[in-house]
């Protein structure tokens, strides 16, 4: 059964609304940065970068990001309820009511805090088209029962999910970026094409506290001594007055010594002006929760790139070993043996990870660890330092890290470095804001964040000016608002 040729459909299908979901959401931020730009603030990304927000590649590139979670994961789902309907129940018509209604349940769930026409899209036109594709081109059932040569293939993805499962915490993504993305060519390319297009869909189903800037059209009234208080407070939380902007996140209308807070025209809460002022924080987070529509779409996404990211990675690899075996044997044969070599390359790659994680490190054998000649020695001894507190700077070692070829090295040096605050450790932060690989420049900036050092504000806001990459910048901003920095009021 060539699985891949049922679910490409709906990969397809999930390209095209995720590219004009991204490309929506694009020309909706750029509309909005233009504003806060005019308005005098600060924007990020900045006038440089944000001239990519119309252009298609952006979206269409972005957009994979979606095809590569909620399509997969959609179109997965669908595929394997139609083995199941066709398989296991024999096409039974209670069973396909029950998954009608499983359907009809998730698109009331992707709806649930107001019709959300992009993330509902996905829902409904995936499905089908998978479950119909498969229906067309599985193979007919001779004899009426489920053939075990069909569940022989299962099995090994079953094992390398068992495998795979006790890695799946918060630092599994870092640790496969430092082992398999950023040691060679190939690696690199991947996770420098990721992060130079992950933040286009990211914004596309962003609550608004998760956005770093946020738009708000207070109502102004010059004989309101409240008025100028009022807006300095939302600058506390990045929600910049833009007078007149009708698109703002937030639009507060003053009623009888009542404060209404609206989005997009539609009334969300009512506040007295003392609560507002007393308790903005946890009003405005109100506000992002009772306006995010996006909320169950966001963990169904993350779901999906736990787990129908990693398979249809694996069918891809299933297919091509399964050609390349036809070359010498027959094809049922061949695709057992593409099924072996799967969980083989999976398992390999479990190794690799479980045994990349360097030497145990304690105390006793830090200063050695930090000389080693093995790179993932030297970065588990970065990351001993940096959950201890310790001043990496206090070891020899660390000025040679700077220069050091290891890409997975510098990151893990610049974020150790967020410890200390010696003179030259800032000195050697700001140094590397110049390094040539992305990732080491954002966690430059997380590091000058997170010491406190408020003199680094100005060259911080420099480079946010006159950077081409919205990824250093969305560090960097993050990094400003940590040393304490806010936005100015509007010229």
């Amino acid at each position: 059964m060539n699985v891949l040729r049922i679910l490409l459909p709906g990969l397809f299908a999930a390209q095209i609304i995720a590219t004009i979901q991204v490309y929506l959401s694009n020309a909706g931020l750029y509309r909005a940065l233009i504003a806060v730009s005019n308005a005098g603030y600060l924007a990020v990304p900045n006038r440089r970068a944000m001239c990519h927000l119309g252009e298609f590649g952006p979206a269409f590139f972005g957009g994979l990001f979606f095809t590569l979670t909620v399509g997969t994961g959609l179109s997965i789902f669908a595929f394997a309820t139609a083995w199941i309907w066709d398989r296991v129940f024999l096409r039974n018509r209670l069973f396909l009511v029950f998954l009608l209604i499983l359907w009809m349940g998730c698109l009331v769930l992707v709806n649930f805090r107001g019709f959300c026409p992009a993330a509902a899209s996905y829902f409904l036109f995936i499905p089908p088209v998978v479950f119909a594709a498969a229906l067309k081109w599985m193979p007919e059932q001779a004899v009426g029962k489920t053939r075990w040569s069909e569940l022989f293939h299962i099995i090994p993805l079953l094992l390398l999910a068992l495998l795979w499962t006790p890695l799946a915490g918060s630092h599994v993504f870092l640790d496969i970026r430092d082992s398999f993305f950023l040691s060679g060519f190939p690696g690199k390319w991947i996770n420098d094409f990721y992060y130079r297009h992950t933040l286009y869909p990211a914004e596309a189903f962003k609550s608004l506290d998760q956005k770093i800037i946020r738009t708000c059209n207070p109502e102004q009234n010059g004989k309101d001594p409240a008025a100028k208080l009022i807006r300095e407070k939302l600058l506390d939380y990045d929600y910049l007055s833009i007078s007149g902007y009708t698109k703002a996140d937030l639009e507060i209308v003053k009623k009888e010594g009542i404060f209404v807070f609206k989005n997009r025209g539609k009334e969300i809460l009512r506040i007295p002006r003392g609560d507002f002022l007393s308790g903005s924080d946890i009003i405005l987070r109100e506000f992002s929760l009772k306006t995010d529509r996006y909320s169950f779409f966001r963990r169904f996404t993350f779901f999906c790139l736990l787990t129908g990211s990693p398979i249809i990675l694996y069918i891809i690899l299933h297919v091509l070993l399964r050609l390349a075996s036809s070359l010498f044997m027959n094809s049922e044969k061949a695709s057992a043996a593409a099924s072996i070599l799967c969980f083989l390359t999976g398992g390999a790659l479990l190794i690799l990870l479980y045994s990349g994680g360097g030497r145990a490190i304690d105390v006793r054998n830090l200063s050695e660890a930090m000389e080693s000649g093995n790179w993932r020695d030297r970065v588990a001894a970065l990351k001993f330092i940096g959950r201890k507190g310790m001043d990496v700077s206090d070891f020899e070692a660390c000025e040679k890290m700077l220069k050091s070829p290891c890409v997975p090295e510098r990151y893990w040096l610049a974020k150790a470095m967020s410890k200390s605050r010696k003179p030259e450790t800032g000195n050697a932060l700001l140094a590397l804001l110049d390094d040539p690989h992305r990732n080491v420049v954002c966690m430059a900036f997380y590091a000058l964040g997170r010491r406190g050092n408020a003199a680094a504000a100005g060259e911080i806001i420099k480079r946010i000016e006159t950077s081409g990459d919205w990824y250093t910048q969305w560090y960097a901003y993050r990094a400003l608002r940590a040393l304490g920095w806010k936005q100015a009021e509007s010229k």
